[in-house]
């Protein structure tokens, strides 16, 4: 019963956590998508609203793919503490187990390059805006080629959430 109860702890949490992996990515896409209408020009204080939004969301994420990474390893883990073995799987659940697996690691190293490498560059380049000043054209262009940059990645990102999702529901799949 106890390996029960921990497995299904860890199972709400990983399900929490793998709803917050997909709904970030769709919310910051919905955020970018409405911010693209105003075409590749700076507007401040609209611009500072969709960096901070979007920026601000790098700590919520890193929490989810973390959860979602450890209650996944900490399921079989917990099995095998009471057990005394790892479950057994069809060839189908270890197919969608190895895929959905390999989709958490792109989305991690996609958040890797987005807030370690892009971010800290969209931050210094927008610290060089003023509210009541146009930017230089060269740092304007840099500024929306680097968020073009972001959106690609996280256009990547929500498709690997959903293959993250969709592989889950066949990781149960027995022959």
């Amino acid at each position: 019963m106890a390996e029960q109860i921990i497995h299904s702890l860890l199972l709400v949490l990983h399900n929490i956590a793998l709803v917050g992996c997909a709904a970030a990515p769709f919310y910051n896409r919905a955020l970018v998508l409405k911010r693209a209408q105003y075409g590749a020009k700076l507007f401040y204080e609209l611009d500072k609203v969709v960096e901070d939004t979007l920026q601000g969301n790098a700590p919520y994420c890193i929490v989810f793919i973390a959860t979602l990474f450890i209650t996944g390893i900490g399921m079989p883990l917990n099995h095998y503490a009471f057990i005394g073995s790892f479950k057994e799987l069809s060839v189908i659940a270890w197919a969608a187990v190895s895929l959905k697996l390999l989709s958490v690691f792109g989305m991690m190293v996609i958040m890797f390059i987005i807030f370690f490498q892009i971010n800290p560059k969209l931050r210094e380049l927008f610290a060089q805006f003023k509210s009541n000043e146009e930017p230089s054209p060269e740092s304007e262009v840099k500024f929306f080629t680097l968020r073009a940059k972001r959106k690609a990645l996280c256009d990547i990102c929500l498709k690997f959430a959903i293959s993250v999702l969709v592989f889950s529901a066949f990781m149960g799949f027995t022959l």
